[in-house]
């Protein structure tokens, strides 16, 4: 799992439809994530800390489960289905020392997430299939030091590394 972060709400120039986009902590991958209108605001609300007079849904939530006694830990945006993502929000009450585990639409889970602080995990087969790159030149380099790394490769090296594996394994 790659460990991401918020990086703002962005607009579909086609659809007019809010994009969630998500970077990994080098900002060398985007993940954006097609979320509603309502989900985009709570989040943008809590970006820009623009106050609200009541509890919006996200915070009615988390406040919901502080009464419970349990306090969000981590939330997963764990798979994705064409073009529909799925995520966990994980809580955690102490006294009972139980976790429990929420079914949330990502946009909710984070959300929720920014407001209670905590960190946002992506699994690598959702980012296999969504994962954008932001960080070209450093992309360029490290293929160009691969092509440079398997130009010298002679097949008795392969021979040489599986002996050596083989017998560290006895």
């Amino acid at each position: 799992m790659i460990e991401m972060r918020v990086m703002g709400i962005a607009l579909d120039t086609r659809s007019g439809s809010p994009i969630v986009v998500l970077n990994d902590l080098e900002n060398r991958r985007a993940l954006p994530i097609w979320i509603g209108s309502a989900e985009a605001s709570s989040i943008i609300r809590k970006i820009e800390n623009i106050p609200s007079s009541r509890p919006m849904t996200h915070d009615l939530f988390l406040n919901f489960c502080e009464e419970a006694g349990y306090k969000i830990t981590k939330i997963e945006i764990n798979d994705v289905d064409e073009q529909t993502y799925f995520s966990t929000v994980f809580m955690f009450n102490e006294e009972l020392n139980k976790e429990l585990q929420i079914d949330a639409r990502p946009s909710d889970a984070i959300a929720i997430a920014i407001r209670a602080d905590v960190p946002i995990w992506v699994t690598t087969n959702v980012l296999a299939a969504g994962v954008v790159s932001t960080d070209t030149q450093k992309d360029e380099e490290e293929a160009q030091e691969f092509k440079n790394f398997i130009k010298d490769i002679k097949p008795s090296d392969f021979e040489k590394l599986m002996k050596k594996n083989f017998e560290s394994d006895q």
